[in-house]
């Protein structure tokens, strides 16, 4: 199984994948690291990112996750994931599932507030709420939890207890 937790910046991802990931023994990647050096420029400096700037970013996706499933190697990929475009071309088969982690903008600044050393800061949550196109048929987990209890959530939601 891929799981790929989403949502917009600061809803945390990475926090909640790294713990799902690690109690799982499964392989964890944060999407992030996926940029080319010219998105991640554009993000440090609040830019948001167009459909174009992203395009590449997604084909390394895929790419993994396709090399995941013919390993038959289980993983969690942090991934913003916030159209249903990038979402279509992310589900390459039934072993992919989507985590919707959901909050409030008003929680989520207060995060990103709070939050250090990541390039990817405050200056880019309304670009990033304002692309959000809310998935369907997911899991969806509030973030006004511990990264604990959503991990709970999430294991419980998947089937994956």
């Amino acid at each position: 199984m891929i799981v790929i937790v989403m949502g917009v910046v600061g809803s945390g991802k990475t926090t909640v994948g790294k713990l799902l990931a690690g109690e799982l023994g499964w392989e964890f990647a944060d999407a992030d690291d996926f940029h080319p050096a010219s998105n991640v420029e554009k993000i440090s400096h609040g830019i948001p990112l167009t459909d174009q700037d992203r395009d590449p970013w997604l084909d390394r996706l895929r790419a993994a996750i396709l090399e995941w499933i013919a390993k038959k190697q289980n993983a969690v990929l942090a991934c913003s994931a916030l159209k249903r475009t990038y979402r279509a071309k992310l589900h390459v088969g039934p072993e992919v599932r989507f985590v919707y982690l959901k909050g409030s903008a008003a929680l989520i600044t207060e995060r990103l507030r709070s939050r250090h050393g990541h390039f990817a800061g405050e200056a880019i949550l309304a670009s990033q709420m304002a692309d959000l196109e809310e998935p369907e048929s997911v899991l969806v987990v509030d973030i006004d939890a511990s990264p604990q209890k959503i991990v709970d959530q999430i294991r419980k939601g998947l089937g994956i207890e």
